[in-house]
């Protein structure tokens, strides 16, 4: 995911209601994995992926993404 992408899922965890910040597993490696942060903060920020993956899907009455995400662009 590339810093567009991750806008993208950052403004629909947004609209959705979701709290939780995209940003890179590994600062120092932006093409690597993306993950969904309670923080900021690299040193104490905790990985909330899993659960905003669990409240996308149950928002959609179990009609979600299983893996990742899936945020399409913009027309």
């Amino acid at each position: 995911m590339d810093e567009n992408e991750a806008q993208r899922v950052a403004n629909t965890l947004r609209r959705l209601g979701i709290r939780g910040i995209v940003s890179p597993e590994d600062p120092d490696e932006p093409d690597g994995q993306w993950r969904v942060y309670d923080s900021t903060d690299v040193v104490t920020r905790r990985d909330i992926t899993d659960e905003a993956l669990a409240m996308i899907k149950g928002r959609s009455r179990g009609i979600g993404p299983a893996r990742g995400f899936v945020v399409p662009s913009p027309r």
